[in-house]
């Protein structure tokens, strides 16, 4: 069972644009020493995570409380070639709206949104309309996304475009070459780039962890984009044949866990792909809350970058106040 604190857990206030009240992680020079420290020890990262969902378990009230939570750290996305304004627009209304009122009344809780909307660079103008005076933020992939392997000058440039059309966050995709071929120089130089073009913008770096090879590569290509100035870092692009998984997910938040002891400041994590299941939402929540704590429960340090998990959350809550399981279809994303 979790802990009593775990438990009793309620979200008390709507959620809107987090308040960051600490400050930006500046980034810092490359430590190749500490770089080549890092290892992984498989096995035991997996024990460790195949452990994790027996063991944890919330049940009635307190299970909806954290799915609500869960709810307020979506990224809720269309990354689609066929998306229109009119998808974008569907999408956005409900991030602003993303369980029904009903439901909401019957827990007495307020209204609550999603953490973000994340779209294409051309989707970008469609959701900062879309979602004006909400505060809930647009998120952008950019850099090649997903392959990134786009001429670095029209990556960065592609990033400054979708800053000036309004995006708050940018999701940028690291060369997974220099990762495989240990150039951990280049990757710094790259993301400092990145994170340089982004300005005020939120960067979350994601990693594609399923074409890295080894966790062991996956802890130092987490360190060295904190090193360079990442604001998040994420598993992978939704894309790759693996995305987020358990053990990652150990590896990326114990690199985040470090980051902040030796620097003092916080870094992000977002896993994106293969979330879909409200019991999961629920084991990685746990995990952060017992690797990192109750800080890295809010949205401006963890986000789910998995839009059909809002379907089955909503499912479960609606089951937990009514008795029934509605269908799937009553509750699409856009």
């Amino acid at each position: 069972m979790l802990s009593h604190e775990t438990q009793t857990a309620q979200p008390t206030t709507g959620h809107q644009l987090p308040q960051v009240t600490e400050p930006r992680n500046p980034g810092m020079a490359l430590d190749m020493d500490w770089v080549r420290s890092l290892q992984a020890n498989t096995s035991a990262v997996e024990r460790r995570a195949a452990g994790l969902p027996a063991r944890r378990s919330v049940k009635k009230q307190h299970q909806a409380a954290w799915l609500l939570r869960a709810v307020t750290c979506i990224d809720l996305t269309t990354l689609s070639g066929d998306d229109t304004e009119d998808r974008v627009a569907r999408l956005c209304a409900k991030a602003r709206q993303p369980v029904a009122q009903s439901v909401l009344d019957t827990l007495g809780m307020p209204g609550i949104t999603t953490g973000a909307v994340c779209v294409y660079h051309e989707m970008i103008p469609a959701a900062v309309r879309a979602l004006q005076g909400t505060g809930i933020p647009v998120a952008a992939v950019s850099t090649g996304f997903p392959a990134g392997l786009s001429p670095l000058h029209l990556r960065i440039a592609e990033i400054d475009e979708s800053v000036k059309a309004g995006a708050a966050e940018i999701d940028i995709v690291i060369s997974r070459r220099h990762v495989l071929s240990g150039n951990w120089q280049a990757l710094y130089d790259e993301m400092c780039a990145f994170r340089a073009a982004c300005g005020e913008a939120h960067v979350k770096a994601i990693l594609a962890t399923g074409e890295l090879g080894s966790l062991r590569n996956v802890a130092r290509a987490s360190l060295i984009c904190m090193m360079a100035g990442a604001d998040f870092i994420k598993t992978s692009t939704g894309k790759e044949s693996v995305n987020a998984t358990l053990p990652v997910t150990l590896v990326m938040i114990r690199a985040i866990r470090d980051y902040h002891l030796r620097t003092g400041f916080r870094v992000g994590y977002k896993p994106a792909g293969g979330i879909s299941k409200a019991k999961d939402a629920i084991t990685y929540l746990a995990m952060m809350k017992e690797e990192l704590g109750d800080r890295w429960l809010q949205p401006d340090l963890f986000r789910f970058g998995a839009s059909s998990l809002l379907n089955d959350i909503e499912r479960q809550l609606e089951h937990h106040v009514t008795g029934n399981y509605s269908a799937s279809y009553r509750h699409p994303t856009s």
